[in-house]
């Protein structure tokens, strides 16, 4: 038998132990030729340079509730861990450490950038790993991956490879996202827009024809003005149809453009004429093409104005320049007016700066043959969303798919597998660096100096993990995989394009199931993030209240996909239940040290309710667990063991242990029920269940019970999920309780309006509607006597109504608790009329205030409410007061 349960709880003297105990069993690890169907998750996997946030904690802490529920219901179960190379984030990690030592990343060269990067995730990429550890998360650390190791990486190029043979890949330029800190190219949805406060500048352009005549145009950015190449308005616009095909200057600048005509100006905005800049516009570049216009690049990759933009802004940061300018024009007489303008701001997601469009050639993906497919196997249910409104959030965007822009230019990530002739300058996409052009037949070739954007290779992730493209045994075993567990935030960015991955190249869906979890709130519903400092840090939870209450606390207040406001007072409850939990079972334990003798009485009532209630438990729990609301499972899970259990079940039972006739029942109960109990919990506590079930396993076998049979697994993690018996549940016996419960309360609700002592017996008359309620209460004398601490209970359906009492109702019952000789009765008249009189004047001031047409004209709402419920309040007391008042007449 284990060491003796310690008394008081102490997470930190088990949890290192406990997972210890788990790896060296290699409990986490399936095997491909294990018997069972398979159940597998792949973690959405942690960049490199993450650590533990309360959201990480959240998706995993579902995750492996999950993976644990399935691996104890028998499946072959495997959660595939591993991280993200993330390679902006990672390449700006290491050059701010960089920076530190007075170095920048062009000073090294590429080879030696790169290797310094690999050194940098070898010393800290594996932090997020042991955080996850400390969580409790059952992953099968023996198949962990990275997106860049040697498999991935091969995954990654035969994926490009076959989509570029396929058509689907292809380079052009077109004006992309462009981060000035990052140097990079950056998809549409790794933009994140924001509401900017601004201006829009209304400038005059001279016509030609003559000084005196201008067109006036406004911009929210007056500083690309300088590579504009013609001024375009409405071809319907009458105010500008005269000047269609004349010719203005450019202002500052003195460079002659054309004003020409197209349907795409919107003649609302501004003054009806708008500048047309293609190298700094998407809608200006289409535009361009339309009308052959010459493309002037005036912001450079670095943010700053090129030699293009003229000498008296080259070099100046683009803001810079726009204050610059804007003075420029004013002292010219060519600033019309500036007038306020509010409208969306892009900012790369990793680093905040605004984004610039910018021109330049890139690599894409055509989506839309794609997209089909992933379309098509959300609408036939092979991928099902939880809750099932996101699909329509994942359809939107598959419907209006753009193609995705792939390549980065940053040196950290998978390089393109692209060469170019130095001689024809052909490209050349191949698995393998080509020792000569297949085009002309050169030797001489250059790989691309790009990357692949980080969420190509986090795309191929559910089969790429597995051994794709070779067809390995767990890539038959384990794929397609059943769940997939993540934030609303990344559906786009992810979950769409896996799905698109897994039909393309594996003919299947990734997944069955989507389950989108809601993100966490700080208390008054602000997003928790570093710069607003309002962060909760998990493991300083994990190591003030242990990983259990951690876990249950966020499940528990978690409803399916809504958001979450946490505070960190809030993991209290988790640590009140982990001790009601480890108490409860250290009681049972110590009642379970001694064999009471064998018994042939038939099983106690309460003993018949536990275990019928227990059933229930089983069949809720695991019927919730099915359909992803682990937050009810886990609230009926909690009420089974606090109240049915620990509040009844436990007290009811106490006089009968350790030697009476039924004792023997009682141990057996109690074995079966924590067993049970310890199982159901054991997805959401997993530490302390392991903990208290090696100790019940042991005491069980000790006393030689019946129940122990069914603890022969090793451990509980690998324990099977608590059975159903249908046999064991009885309604009649449910209803009966209940009735018994009700009766109990409403004894305690009249003791504790009478302010008498919690344990100071008295006595009860019921008057019940029929002989079979009193039967019911005959056949529980004893029950009632000692759960409402009773002196003595008449019952029956003509019991009389006995002088000066307390009264109350349950249901049809009438409940009579004699006031007499529990208190001194004219003492508790004055006491009463006292109070009585003291609430009559609190309620004339409230009303009084409520009544003043001043008041309710100057307070606040939220002040004026507070008084009207506490007039409410007020009037429920006094109300109590008088009824308690007529119980002594």
């Amino acid at each position: 038998m284990p060491e003796q349960l310690s008394t008081r709880y102490d997470p930190s003297q088990i949890e290192d132990r406990i997972y210890a105990f788990w790896e060296e069993g290699k409990f986490f690890h399936p095997e491909p030729d294990e018997a069972g169907r398979s159940y597998t998750i792949v973690i959405p996997p942690p960049n490199v340079t993450a650590q533990l946030h309360m959201g990480h904690a959240l998706n995993n802490t579902l995750q492996d509730i999950y993976i644990r529920f399935r691996r104890m219901q028998g499946y072959n179960t495997l959660w595939l861990p591993g991280t993200d190379h993330a390679g902006i984030a990672t390449q700006n990690a290491v050059e701010r450490q960089l920076a530190k030592e007075g170095l920048r990343r062009e000073e090294l060269g590429r080879t030696e950038f790169v290797r310094r990067v690999w050194e940098w995730k070898k010393a800290y990429g594996n932090r997020i790993i042991q955080q996850l550890k400390k969580l409790g998360c059952s992953c099968d650390w023996d198949r962990q991956r990275f997106t860049m190791d040697e498999g991935l990486s091969r995954a990654v190029i035969e994926t490009f490879v076959r989509l570029y043979e396929k058509g689907l890949i292809y380079r052009d330029k077109y004006i992309v996202n462009w981060c000035p800190r990052c140097r990079t190219a950056l998809s549409d949805i790794e933009v994140e827009h924001e509401e900017h406060e601004s201006h829009l500048w209304y400038i005059r352009y001279p016509l030609k024809r003559g000084p005196e005549d201008h067109l006036t145009v406004a911009t929210t950015r007056p500083e690309t003005m300088l590579g504009d190449s013609a001024v375009a308005v409405h071809p319907d616009d009458e105010r500008y149809q005269h000047l269609i095909g004349e010719t203005c200057i450019l202002p500052i600048v003195g460079r002659e453009i054309p004003i020409i005509a197209d349907p795409w100006v919107d003649p609302s905005f501004g003054a009806g004429a708008v500048k047309v800049t293609p190298a700094h516009d998407p809608n200006d570049w289409q535009l361009s093409r339309r009308h052959n216009l010459d493309v002037i690049t005036v912001i450079g990759e670095d943010g700053a104005m090129t030699h293009q933009a003229g000498a008296a802004y080259e070099g100046m940061d683009r803001f810079e320049c726009r204050e610059a300018l804007v003075e420029d024009l004013r002292q010219r007489g060519q600033l019309e007016k500036v007038v306020p303008y509010e409208h969306s701001v892009g900012h790369c997601y990793r680093c905040h700066v605004v984004v610039e469009p910018y021109l330049s050639d890139q690599w894409y993906v055509k989506m839309k043959p794609l997209a089909q497919k992933a379309i098509q196997s959300a609408r036939d249910g092979r991928v099902r969303f939880h809750p099932d409104r996101w699909l329509k959030f994942y359809l939107s965007w598959l419907e209006e798919v753009r193609d995705w822009c792939i390549s980065r230019q940053i040196w950290w990530g998978h390089r393109l597998p692209v060469y170019y002739c130095e001689d024809c300058h052909e490209p050349v996409v191949a698995a393998r660096p080509p020792q000569e052009c297949p085009h002309c037949g050169g030797k001489k070739l250059r790989q691309d100096d790009d990357v692949l954007d980080t969420w190509f290779s986090s795309a191929l992730w559910p089969f790429s993990t597995l051994g794709w493209p070779a067809r390995t045994e767990d890539l038959e075993r384990y794929y397609p995989t059943d769940a997939l567990v993540t934030g609303r935030d990344i559906i786009y960015f992810w979950v769409a394009r896996m799905v698109m991955m897994g039909m393309e190249f594996m003919g299947d869906v990734p997944f069955k199931h989507v389950y989108i979890h809601g993100n966490i709130l700080d208390e008054t519903g602000r997003k928790m993030s570093k710069s607003l400092g309002n962060g909760i840090d998990p493991l300083e939870v994990i190591e003030q209240y242990g990983a259990d209450a951690t876990r249950f606390c966020l499940i528990m207040l978690s409803p399916e996909g809504q958001d979450l406001k946490l505070s960190r007072s809030k993991f209290e409850m988790g640590r009140h239940f982990a001790n009601k939990l480890w108490n409860a079972t250290r009681f049972a334990l110590l009642n379970l040290e001694r064999s009471a003798p064998q018994s042939e009485a038939e099983l106690p009532f309460e003993d018949r309710w536990i275990l019928s209630r227990l059933q229930r438990a089983i069949r809720s729990a695991t019927e919730e667990m099915e359909n992803f609301q682990d937050h009810r499972a886990a609230a009926l899970l909690y009420d089974f063991f606090w109240h049915d259990l620990c509040d009844w079940h436990l007290e009811i039972i106490k006089p009968r242990l350790p030697q009476s006739a039924t004792a023997r029942h009682a141990q057996e109960t109690l074995a079966s029920v924590f067993d049970a109990a310890l199982r159901l919990l054991h997805p959401y506590m997993p530490y302390i269940t392991e903990e208290l079930w090696q100790h019940l396993k042991a005491a069980a076998g000790e006393v030689s019970l019946n129940a122990a049979a069914a603890m022969d697994a090793e451990a509980l993690v690998v324990a099977p999920w608590p059975a159903g018996d249908p046999a064991r549940r009885n309604e009649g016996i449910e209803q009966q309780m209940e009735l018994l419960q009700q009766i109990v309360r409403a004894v305690r609700n009249l003791r504790k309006e009478k302010d008498l002592p919690e344990r100071k017996p008295v006595s009860i008359t019921l008057v019940c509607p029929d002989e079979a309620t009193n039967a019911v209460i005959g056949a529980h004398e004893d029950f009632l006597r000692q759960m409402a601490i009773l002196e003595d209970i008449e019952h029956g359906v003509r019991a009389a109504k006995p002088p000066r009492c307390a009264t109350t109702v349950v249901g049809t019952i009438e409940i009579f608790m004699p006031l007499e000789g529990l208190l001194d009765i004219e003492d508790e008249r004055r006491r009463l009329r006292k109070r009585r009189k003291g609430l009559e004047e609190q309620i004339r001031s409230v009303d009084k205030i409520l009544h003043n047409p001043d008041f309710l004209a100057r307070a606040p709402e939220d002040v004026v409410q507070q008084k009207m419920d506490r007039g409410q309040a007020l009037r429920a007391q006094l109300k109590v007061i008088i009824q308690n008042l007529a119980d002594l007449e």
